[in-house]
């Protein structure tokens, strides 16, 4: 049987701030919760529809409200997230997830989690000598793991900062590049550049390069090297062979924390060759100390297209 639900708040200008600044925002809500009807006026929003998904759309506002009262700027994006954590009956919540709150921005605005896979994902790297970040380009792997080295460094938990992907894409072009191999992957490494530039701002960024605080090297140059007090990254790790993950791996000292990043359907290896990265998936499921976390689709945060790109491969691979 249908009932109606009345939600009434301060200022119709609040509520179009939970709204994400788009009053369509209740469009998604109704789809998804299979509302008969949904009207808002000035600072009220009228729902119509069975009692469990009225119930379940007061979850949605009451995590939205208590989300902005604790300063969130909310987006159409938290909108739809909010309505799908509580539709999918998750622990999660918009709530919870702006709580968590990395290194700001050169803007100083601090990194948060944009989807219940980032939030476990950064809780992994809070909790665990050893993290892999599974999934997808655009699934904020690699930034999120910049934002935790980041603030770990300016909490002084660690003493520096080693940035490192391997060089697999320039194949034999990299003789014909000029410069040492270090200038020769420099191309190669713009993407773990771009991230540090976007957090601390060209000028700090280059200061912590040059007095070694921060390092972004070949994986070639691992070899032989104890790293200790450091976060370390291994960006595109799906490139590395296994002989090449086991070293890296091998390298970290007394104090430090390890990201692993990669994509394992983006494998440029040659054919045949095995992936260190798919290894390192099978043989670390259950080491205590490291965690593997699995990140897709829905946790994409670029644009929405690319993550309906990403499910449409999926399913024609499938």
């Amino acid at each position: 049987m249908s009932e109606t639900l009345k939600l009434e708040f301060e200022s119709g200008v609040f509520l179009h701030s939970l709204l994400g600044g788009e009053e369509k925002s209740l469009a998604y809500l109704q789809e998804k919760l299979s509302l008969a009807k949904v009207v808002t006026r000035d600072a009220w929003v009228l729902l119509e529809g069975e009692a469990e998904a009225l119930e379940l759309a007061r979850k949605v506002f009451e995590d939205l409200e208590e989300a902005r009262r604790g300063g969130a700027l909310l987006t159409v994006r938290d909108f739809k997230l909010a309505v799908d954590m509580v539709a999918s009956a998750s622990d999660q919540s918009v709530t919870k997830m702006v709580g968590i709150k990395l290194l700001g921005a050169r803007g100083g605005k601090a990194v948060v989690p944009k989807s219940p896979g980032q939030a476990e994902y950064i809780s992994a790297m809070q909790s665990h000598d050893v993290t892999f970040g599974l999934g997808p380009a655009g699934t904020g792997k690699t930034y999120l793991a910049m934002a935790m080295a980041l603030s770990m460094l300016k909490a002084k938990l660690i003493h520096r900062v080693v940035l490192t992907r391997p060089a697999v894409e320039a194949g034999e072009a990299l003789g014909f590049l000029p410069g040492d191999l270090k200038e020769k992957v420099a191309p190669y490494l713009r993407p773990l550049y771009d991230a540090m530039y976007d957090m601390l701002g060209p000028e700090e960024g280059q200061k912590l390069l040059e007095d070694g605080t921060i390092e972004i090297a070949p994986l070639a140059y691992m070899r032989g090297r104890t790293l200790g007090r450091s976060f370390v990254i291994l960006d595109e790790a799906q490139n590395t062979t296994p002989e090449q993950m086991f070293m890296f791996l091998t390298r970290l000292g007394e104090g430090s924390r390890c990201v692993v990043t990669g994509d394992s359907s983006q494998v440029d290896l040659k054919d045949g060759q095995l992936s260190g990265l798919a290894e390192a998936e099978r043989a670390l499921k259950a080491v205590e100390g490291i965690a593997l976390v699995t990140l897709s689709g829905e946790d994409v945060v670029r644009h929405e297209v690319v993550g309906r790109i990403i499910a449409a491969y999926d399913r024609a691979r499938a």
